[in-house]
């Protein structure tokens, strides 16, 4: 019998053969993982970056859309101050500032017959200027945006209380921290709508605002002592929907209490960056 033929010789070139066989399977199935592993990594990683790509571009179509908003409300706002600067700077020109030049002039001529009342005539003239000047600040824009919100608080305060329009008063608590100044002008709007509510409706003759400064925010208040109204009145008509918008804007939280009877408060609280 031939040795090749021999069947146990046979027997291990099988068993040889099948070894090679599963070895160059496993060879295979190596290089096939060696391949598809790179591959399958390079998809997840386009897979996630055009996830990420869509939700970036998506938070920036947001986000340039809340600009937008901002700026749309932010420019409202600047016209509908200017258009209040105006109505007050009429206001003054008239009930303030031409009655002491009135008085000055009824002085000036009684002066003529009493030397001695030039004293006065000096004084009411002087307060004039004084009064001029402090409406040089409303009418200069640009001096109106230096005003810090504290500045141009004070001034419709002390405005209210010079032209004996209500009994204001305005406290400040804590120190008062730098706040940019669109967002300023923001604040600044919601309080002068209030303000405008209270003067022209709700028949108050007291009127108290609070600027309570801390680290993390400041807290708003501002309270009259008039009318109020039912909450479940429709309020939109006087303000409390741009009130609400404005504040939505700075991410502040505006809250209005009123009562029939017992006056409106409104609180609002804004969150330093």
């Amino acid at each position: 019998m031939d040795f090749v033929d021999n069947p146990v010789f046979a027997g291990y070139r099988y068993v040889f053969v099948l070894f090679d066989r599963i070895f160059m399977d496993e060879k295979e199935i190596i290089i096939i993982a060696a391949i598809a592993i790179p591959i399958s990594l390079v998809i997840i990683v386009i897979v996630l970056f055009s996830v990420f790509a869509r939700r970036k571009n998506r938070m920036l179509q947001e986000q340039e859309e809340a600009k937008k908003v901002f700026d749309r409300e932010l420019a409202e706002s600047q016209i509908e101050i200017r258009e209040e600067t105006l109505r007050n700077i009429s206001w003054e020109l008239h009930d303030n500032i031409g009655q002491l030049m009135t008085l000055a002039k009824i002085q000036a001529q009684m002066a003529q017959e009493k030397p001695e009342m030039m004293t006065e005539v000096s004084e009411t003239i002087g307060t004039g200027i004084d009064e001029l000047r402090a409406l040089s600040k409303l009418i200069n824009p640009e001096a109106l945006k230096s005003l810090s919100l504290k500045e141009a608080v004070s001034l419709e305060i002390e405005r209210f209380n010079r032209l004996k329009f209500i009994e204001a008063k305005l406290t400040i608590n804590g120190s008062v921290m730098p706040i940019e100044a669109n967002t300023q002008i923001i604040l600044f709007r919601i309080l002068q709508e209030f303000f405008s509510n209270t003067i022209k409706h709700s028949k108050a003759s007291t009127l108290k605002v609070v600027l309570n400064y801390s680290e993390e925010e400041l807290s708003i208040t501002a309270e009259d002592n008039g009318v109020g109204f039912d909450k479940s009145d429709d309020f939109l008509g006087i303000g409390l929907k741009n009130m609400k918008t404005r504040a939505q804007l700075i991410n502040s939280t505006l809250r209005i209490d009123s009562e029939e009877g017992k006056g409106t408060a409104l609180t609002l609280k804004y969150k330093f960056v």
